[in-house]
């Protein structure tokens, strides 16, 4: 019988997968917007001390393999982890050190390990983080990260949209949710969940555009089976984009 990943779990796991290497652990995400919902990622970061290595990376996906999941009593895991020196001093885009989503499931069950990179929706992660101040382990997430300024925030917004518009057929609700969510950000200046993103943008949508994301919102709350028949998806998340470029620099 597969284990639920709960964050007990999970941080058993980062402290025996990384050993004296982690310094903290840290939940986000709608585990601390509002409470998590039945389409919901656990969201949790990890700061290191030092690059994992390619077998320390390996133990964690096949870890996570097991345990996150959609149906049968999982849910899905999107871990990520970063090295305190590639994101403090703060420094833009920051460099992320590892990263599991279900999204990439297909990547991982192929063999593919997570690398390093650069990765500027790391900004957003981490405004997320410190925002909640949920720590699972180690010290408060300001103890460990460096504020990251409003103005990476935002541009790390905007170029985060080509690679969603790339993802909209194979991940239509999640694409649609994190553009509403990016719009509303820029234009508030706060961040929400998802679903609260997503009501205050359908209310500014035009008439046309307004049920593709709400039926992304209703189906991320439970209340509607994910289908697009009959939807424009692509026509409203062109608009949600269009909305974040034109908030750039704004």
């Amino acid at each position: 019988m597969p284990r639920r990943p709960g964050t007990g779990h999970l941080v058993r796991l980062l402290r025996s997968t990384l050993g004296d290497s982690l310094l903290g652990v840290c939940l986000h995400g709608s585990a601390t917007l509002g409470g998590l919902r039945p389409h919901s990622d656990v969201d949790v970061l990890a700061v290191l001390r030092e690059p994992a290595t390619h077998d320390r990376r390996r133990v964690l996906v096949e870890e996570l393999l097991k345990v996150s999941g959609v149906g049968d009593g999982l849910r899905p895991v999107e871990l990520t982890l970063v090295v305190q020196g590639d994101v403090r001093p703060w420094r833009y885009p920051p460099v992320c050190d590892f990263l599991y989503g279900e999204w990439l499931r297909e990547d991982f069950e192929r063999g593919v390990t997570p690398g390093r990179g650069p990765s500027p929706d790391l900004a957003t992660v981490l405004t997320m983080v410190l925002l909640a101040d949920a720590p699972l382990y180690g010290p408060r997430p300001a103890e460990l990260l460096d504020p990251v300024p409003e103005a990476d925030l935002r541009r790390a917004i905007v170029a985060g949209v080509p690679e969603l518009m790339g993802e909209l057929a194979t991940d239509t609700r999640n694409v649609l949710l994190t553009l509403a969510r990016g719009w509303h950000t820029l234009a508030t200046g706060a961040v929400r969940s998802k679903d609260a993103a997503a009501e205050w943008a359908v209310g500014r949508l035009p008439r046309a555009h307004r049920p593709a994301l709400a039926r992304a919102r209703a189906v991320y709350l439970g209340h509607e089976d994910e289908r697009w028949d009959g939807l424009d998806v692509a026509a409203c998340a062109r608009y949600l984009a269009r909305m974040i470029r034109e908030r750039q620099g704004v």
